[in-house]
Parts: C-alpha cells; sequence; structure tokens
C-alpha cells in the first residue's frame, strides 16, 4: 500500500485546535518514524465570529475554511473535534474521515475561580456558555443559576471568566487536557448531570477520498471502539435531524467485552422537557443502534419538540 512521506496538516490556529495537531503528529511519528508532518493553519469563520453561531450556518463555521483548504490540495489532513462537525449533513463531498483516534474524556468540567462545585454555587452566580445543550441541561438542574453567553476558543473564555465577565465557566475536561489546564477544573461532572455533546472526546482524521497514501497511512492511528462509538452517535444525530439550536446530547459506549450502548436525550430549551433513551446494540451495527436510540426518542415527541425550537 502507498505511504505518505510528507503530510501537510491543515487546522485552525486556536491553542486548542494546534495541541490537537501535535497530538497527530505525534502518533504518527511513532507509528512511521520517518514520516514529515507541516501544519497549514488557517482562522474559521467561526473563529472570527462573536455573535450567534445560527446566523453563521451553525457549526460548520468552524470547519468551512478547513475544508476548502484540504479540497485545494492546500493540505492532505485536517483534525476535527468531532462534537464541532454537523451530523444532519454529509461530509462535503470528495472527503472522508480516515480515522478516529483513541476517545478522550467525554464529561464536562465546571471552572470556578475559588473552587466551587456546581451544587455549591449561590443562586444568581452566572455560569459562561453559550452551548444550547448545556444551557439546557443546567436550567433543569440548577434553575437559580443563570447563564451568561460566551464564545471563543477555551483559553479566551477562560480570560473572560479571569476578567470577572462570569463567576464560572463549563468547559470539555478533553478540552482543557489538551491545553494543559486540568488545573483548572474545580468538578468533573458526571453524564448524569451534564451529559455531553454527541461526539465528545474524539479527534477525527479528514481526507481526500481520493488521496490513498494519505488515507493508508492514518488509519493506522484508529481506535476501533471510538469507530463504533462515533459512528453510532453520529447516525443518532442525523436520524434526528438536528439543529444548532437543540439541545441534543448522547453518546455510545463499548464495554470491555465487546457490547454497545448508546444514551439519547433531547431537551426543551428550558430543560423543562426532557426526553431520554438508552439502547443496547445486541447484533446490531453501530449504524442501527444510532438509529435505533434516536427512534426511541421520535416515539417519545422528539421531532416535534426539535421542529418547535426556532433556527
Amino acid at each position: 500500500m502507498a505511504s505518505a512521506e510528507l503530510i501537510r496538516i491543515v487546522s485552525r490556529s486556536s491553542p486548542m485546535a494546534l495541541a490537537q495537531v501535535e497530538r497527530v503528529r505525534a502518533e504518527l511519528a511513532a507509528l512511521f518514524p520517518g514520516i514529515v508532518t507541516e501544519v497549514v493553519p488557517v482562522t474559521t469563520s467561526g473563529d472570527r465570529w462573536m455573535g450567534d453561531l445560527a446566523a453563521l450556518g451553525g457549526k460548520g463555521a468552524f470547519t468551512k475554511e478547513v475544508d476548502a483548504a484540504l479540497l485545494a490540495g492546500e493540505a492532505d489532513l485536517a483534525v476535527h473535534c468531532l462534537k464541532d462537525v454537523p451530523a444532519d449533513r454529509p461530509l462535503p463531498a470528495g472527503t472522508v474521515f480516515a480515522a478516529y483516534l483513541r476517545r478522550d474524556d467525554i464529561r464536562d468540567a465546571l471552572v470556578h475561580p475559588g473552587g466551587l462545585t456546581l451544587d455549591e454555587l449561590p443562586a444568581g452566580a452566572r455560569i459562561g456558555t453559550s452551548s444550547v445543550r448545556r444551557i439546557a441541561q443546567l436550567a433543569a438542574s440548577h434553575p437559580h443559576l443563570e447563564c451568561v453567553p460566551m464564545r471563543g476558543n477555551a483559553n479566551s473564555r477562560l480570560a473572560k471568566l479571569d476578567a470577572g465577565e462570569a463567576d464560572a465557566l463549563l468547559l470539555a475536561v478533553s478540552g482543557l487536557e489538551r491545553i494543559e489546564l486540568p488545573g483548572r477544573i474545580s468538578e468533573i461532572l458526571s453524564v448524569d448531570v451534564m451529559c455531553p455533546p454527541i461526539g465528545a472526546g474524539i479527534l477525527a482524521l479528514q481526507c481526500r477520498e481520493d488521496d490513498t497514501a494519505t488515507i493508508g497511512t492514518v488509519a493506522g492511528l484508529g481506535h476501533r471502539d471510538t469507530w463504533r462509538e462515533a459512528t453510532a452517535e453520529r447516525m443518532f444525530l442525523h436520524v434526528l435531524q438536528g439543529h444548532c439550536n437543540s439541545p441534543i446530547a448522547g453518546y455510545a459506549k463499548a464495554e470491555p467485552d465487546g457490547r454497545l450502548s448508546m444514551r439519547g436525550r433531547v431537551f426543551s430549551p428550558d430543560g423543562k422537557r426532557i426526553l431520554d433513551a438508552h439502547e443496547w446494540a445486541g447484533a446490531l451495527d453501530p449504524e442501527d443502534l444510532g438509529t435505533a436510540t434516536a427512534l426511541a426518542l421520535k416515539r417519545q415527541g422528539a421531532q416535534e419538540l426539535i421542529g418547535g425550537i426556532p433556527h
């Protein structure tokens, strides 16, 4: 099989994105000591825009320029946080995911300068987040807290917190670990308290589908259980046809004995309605599991719930 000698990796220029690229470079170097990698940085419209993401066309705002560099042949490989890649529509024509890296922590963390936990925060405390998923779940479990909009990469959000723009933040544990700031975490929230976004903690490697040399090289970084989990989760989101204003959460879990399960949840934005499904795959393949979990939520009225949310 052909293998690539030079791999140009396109990346957003945030510290988080560059840390993710460094992980890929390190794993590639360990597998193929002779390989040369270089980074092609881009700034996306999502990074430049501080308003409502829906106005930019949703999550794809973070991936459009990266996709363009890949398709134009300016780069050979893109590293994405899977949770930022829309699942309600296919990947851009001509591109494929060649591998999913071993999954990191899927949980959310509370960052509070005084080290308080979520339950210890006083009424009216301002939580910096623009995530509809986090806002809905906080409204359900901690209605006395107030969410204030906060966008930007993790480093800039931490700077805003330190400047007093919020009393606390919710950030992904994996993200804080990637930028080497796990010490900022006051509490790691269980998935029952804060159900993660689809694709949480997964880095996906995207290539041009005709670039068999690069695909053949990076496929060796793929992790089978992560692939199974990601496939179930993305099919779940695809069947639900959520948009970027719909609070949808869920995760698949591959057990050591090979069994696969999926938990899916849909919320009303105010957290007053919560739909919940938990399915086991048995002999089902991951895509069937994702479909089954989404259909279980549809039977509870998920379609009407999602359809009733403006976007």
